[in-house]
């Protein structure tokens, strides 16, 4: 009796002793709203495709009739000039 005592104690300490570890140690979930991360080389930083960058790239089409229909399809030199315009008109958070 005095064996299984000892045995269920140390058994109660050892998980009392681990749960905060087991709780801390699981990773957080990504938020969802970002989707891709592009990189502008021209102004030499990146920018968060989101809901937001795309609303802005359907604005930028009319005005650019050469724009691909999809940025990811568009030339290397379509997305810079996309990029100079976005320069050019912030979001009016």
């Amino acid at each position: 009796m005095h064996r299984t005592h000892r045995y269920m104690s140390s058994l109660f300490l050892a998980a009392a002793l681990a749960t905060p570890v087991a709780i801390t140690a699981a990773p957080e979930p990504q938020s969802a709203s970002v989707q891709l991360r592009v990189y502008d080389r021209d102004h030499k930083d990146y920018h968060n495709w989101d809901d937001k960058e795309n609303r802005a790239y359907v604005q930028y089409r009319p005005e650019n009739a050469k724009s691909a229909q999809e940025y990811s399809k568009a030339s290397k030199k379509q997305q810079s000039q996309y990029w100079n315009w976005r320069e050019g008109h912030p979001d009016n958070n």
